[in-house]
């Protein structure tokens, strides 16, 4: 069943942009904090941003102060995703050009008011754009997950294996806030393989089995979900709970 949203959340239409990224992923992160603070200032309105990034490990800031953390910057390096520290977000997550990136930038002059309300919120809408490519959504943290959260989004496979396909972060400025999704579509074998190295490396717990795609889990098999179709089903569903676009 689709969530619907509170009123306040949809009154204005969504500038829909749809990216392509720009090869420092660096540059890519700095791009959603200059339009939250764009939106902060009301320089421009509430916006959904879609694109799909180059291979990169995104570390938090509390990884950034672990023993392993060097370690864990090479091997990302080696491993060829460029690592990066984000602002917004947990622990460590890599991506690459088989995820979608679904940043959501809304004006709201108190925007921690609804904090919590948002993770609950916007993980109830991936798991029903998920349903709609065939996949058994559901939120949840699941056991071992890597950047583990309560409202995590996760696939449940025809053997029972349950696999994280969305990692969600927030930020906020005055007058705004950012919500940002990572959702895992295809390829997930060197993502499990970076993350695996990059856990050991900063001594942080890990369950490989957990890092999988919406490839892995949808139903029937083989299903070819692309980065596309996943990137339709968020649109659709945005607007079937009450979001306009322009």
């Amino acid at each position: 069943m689709t969530t619907v949203l509170a009123p306040d959340l949809t009154d204005a239409p969504l500038s829909l942009l749809e990216e392509n990224a720009g090869g420092d992923a660096a540059r890519d992160l700095d791009r959603h904090v200059d339009l939250l603070r764009h939106v902060g200032r009301g320089a421009r309105g509430p916006l959904l941003r879609l694109y799909v990034p180059n291979p990169t490990l995104a570390f938090g800031r509390r990884d950034a102060r672990l023993d392993g953390f060097d370690a864990a910057w090479e091997t990302a390096a080696s491993a060829g995703f460029t690592p990066v520290i984000r602002s917004a977000g947990g622990r460590a997550t890599a991506y690459h050009q088989g995820t979608l990136i679904v940043d959501q930038i809304q004006p709201d002059p108190e925007p921690m008011l609804t904090h919590q309300q948002r993770f609950a919120m916007f993980g109830d809408l991936f798991a029903d754009a998920l349903r709609t490519v065939g996949v058994d959504a559901r939120v949840g943290e699941i056991p071992g997950e890597y950047c583990p959260g309560e409202f995590s989004v996760h696939g449940v496979g025809a053997d029972g294996v349950r696999v994280k396909l969305v990692g969600t972060a927030q930020r906020v400025v005055a007058g705004a806030w950012l919500f940002s999704s990572v959702v895992v579509v295809n390829d997930a074998a060197p993502l499990r393989s970076v993350t695996a190295q990059v856990y050991q490396d900063l001594g942080m717990e890990l369950d490989p089995a957990t890092v999988g795609a919406v490839e892995d889990v949808t139903s029937p098999r083989p299903s070819a979900v692309s980065v596309a179709d996943v990137a339709g089903a968020v649109v659709a569903t945005w607007e079937a709970a009450g979001y306009r676009f322009e």
